[in-house]
C-alpha cells in the first residue's frame, strides 16, 4: 500500500535535512546583507555549488549529484524557508535549464553545458520580452541563417539570474511566417559577440534575485548551440514552464514555512495583558489557518512533483501547484505579519520581507490568470 504523498524516503530525509542545516547556518546570517546590497554574494554561490544544489538532476558522469526531481523541489523549499531569493537560482538552474539540456539536449550539448552547470557556472532561461509576457509566443528576438550558424537579433525582459549567469538558453523566431512553429531554443554563452546583459530592475520583493533585460544585437550563434530541433521551441518551452511551475511552488511553500515559524516562535514569547499572545484563542485560529493553508500547499507541490517522477502528464498539476501556492503564500504570509503587529512591517522583521517575496510569484512563469487558463482548458475536456 502506497503511503502518503508527503512522507518522504529516508534519502529524501537526509538530503532534506542537509539542506535545512546549509540554509539555516550559511544562509540565514546573510539574508539582511543580501536584502540591503540586492545581490547574491558569489562565496553563498560556490557553496551552493559545492553543496551539489546546482546540479541535481545531472548525472554524476557529468559531475552532478545524479539525484531526483522531487530532491530538487525539497532543495528549492528548504532554501526558500529562510531566503525566497536565493531559492530562485536554485529553481531556474535545476527546474528550467539543466532540465532542458537533459532532455533536449544532444550528446555534444550535454558535455559542454552539464558540466559547467554543476561545477560552477549559473544559467538562466530567457524566454519574456516587452510584448510577450504571458504570451510568451509572441516574441520579436528573431534568429536568422549566418554562414554555419545563426544571428540572434532582440531584445528580452525580466530575465532571473541574468547578473550572475554564464549560459544562457534563448529564445527566438527562426521563422515568423510560420508564428510559434519558428520559435527556436539557442545555448548563448556570456561573451558572445554582440551579446550584453543590461539594466538590472529593482523589485519589490526577492530582491537578492537579479532579473535583467538581455540585449541581443546580432549574436553569432554556432548551429551546435540549437537545442532541439529548429521551430521546436516552443514545445521545448511548454513543458519545461510545466515541472517550473512546480518550483515557484516549492519556493512558496518554503517561503511559507518560514514565515510561519518565526511568527509561532514570536507568539510563544510576546505577551500582552499578562499573557503570552499564544494563549488568545483568536490568534490560534489565525495560526491554525495558516498551518491548515501550509499543508494545502505541501500537498500540491509535492504531488505534482511524484506525477513528474512517475512521466504523467503535468499541465493540470502543476499549474494548481504554482496557482494554490502563490496564492496562499501570500495570505499566509500577510497573516503572520498581523501577528507581530507594529514591528511586522518593519525591516528588522523578518515577516515584512516574506510578504514582499510572495507577490512575485503570481506573476512568473505564468501569471495567475494564465494557471487558471490553464486548468479550465482541463476540466472542459477531461471533467473535474
Amino acid at each position: 500500500m502506497a503511503g502518503p504523498i508527503t512522507e518522504l524516503s529516508e534519502e529524501e530525509r537526509i538530503f532534506r535535512d542537509t539542506v535545512r542545516e546549509f540554509a539555516r547556518a550559511r544562509i540565514h546570517p546573510r539574508v539582511a546583507e543580501m536584502e540591503r546590497e540586492r545581490c547574491q554574494p558569489p562565496d553563498l554561490m560556490v557553496e551552493l555549488f559545492e553543496l551539489g544544489l546546482m546540479g541535481i538532476e545531472i548525472p554524476e558522469s557529468y559531475g552532478g549529484a545524479g539525484a531526483s526531481f522531487f530532491m530538487s523541489i525539497l532543495a528549492i523549499e528548504e532554501v526558500a524557508r529562510v531566503d525566497p531569493a536565493l531559492a530562485i537560482p536554485v529553481d531556474v538552474q535545476n527546474t528550467l535549464v539543466a532540465n532542458l539540456l537533459l532532455r533536449w539536449g544532444n550528446a555534444d550539448q550535454k558535455q559542454r553545458f552539464l558540466t559547467r552547470l554543476a561545477a560552477d557556472t549559473v544559467g538562466s532561461y530567457a524566454l519574456s520580452e516587452a510584448s510577450s509576457g504571458s504570451d510568451a509566443f509572441a516574441l520579436e528576438t528573431r534568429a536568422e541563417r549566418s554562414g554555419d550558424g545563426w544571428r540572434l537579433s532582440g531584445r528580452k525582459l525580466w530575465i532571473s539570474n541574468a547578473a550572475e549567469a554564464g549560459i544562457f538558453i534563448v529564445f527566438a523566431n527562426a521563422n515568423p511566417a510560420a508564428g510559434y512553429r519558428g520559435i527556436t531554443a539557442f545555448l548563448v554563452e556570456r561573451g558572445m559577440r554582440g551579446f550584453r546583459v543590461g539594466k538590472k530592475e529593482a523589485k519589490l520583493g526577492v530582491r537578492a534575485s537579479s532579473t535583467c533585460e538581455l540585449l541581443l544585437d546580432g549574436v553569432e550563434v554556432p548551429e551546435a548551440n540549437v537545442l532541439g530541433d529548429v521551430g521546436q521551441g516552443y514545445k521545448l518551452a511548454i513543458e519545461t514552464l510545466n515541472e517550473g511551475r512546480i518550483g515557484i511552488g516549492a519556493q512558496m511553500l518554503g517561503l511559507a514555512e518560514g514565515a510561519l515559524a518565526g511568527a509561532v516562535a514570536y507568539a510563544a514569547e510576546r505577551e500582552a495583558f499578562g499573557r503570552k499572545i499564544a494563549e488568545f484563542q483568536a490568534l490560534q485560529h489565525l495560526l491554525a489557518e495558516c498551518a491548515t493553508d501550509v499543508e494545502t500547499m505541501r500537498l500540491h507541490v509535492y504531488n505534482a512533483a511524484r506525477m513528474r517522477e512517475a512521466g504523467l502528464d503535468l499541465a493540470r498539476a502543476g499549474a494548481m501547484a504554482k496557482l494554490v501556492a502563490s496564492r496562499a503564500a501570500e495570505s499566509v504570509a500577510s497573516r503572520c505579519v498581523d501577528v507581530y503587529g507594529g514591528i511586522g512591517v518593519t525591516e528588522e522583521c523578518r515577516a515584512e520581507k516574506y510578504l514582499r517575496d510572495a507577490k512575485v510569484a503570481q506573476i512568473y512563469e505564468g501569471t495567475t490568470f494564465m494557471q487558471l487558463n490553464t486548468i479550465a482548458r482541463s476540466v472542459l475536456r477531461e471533467g473535474a
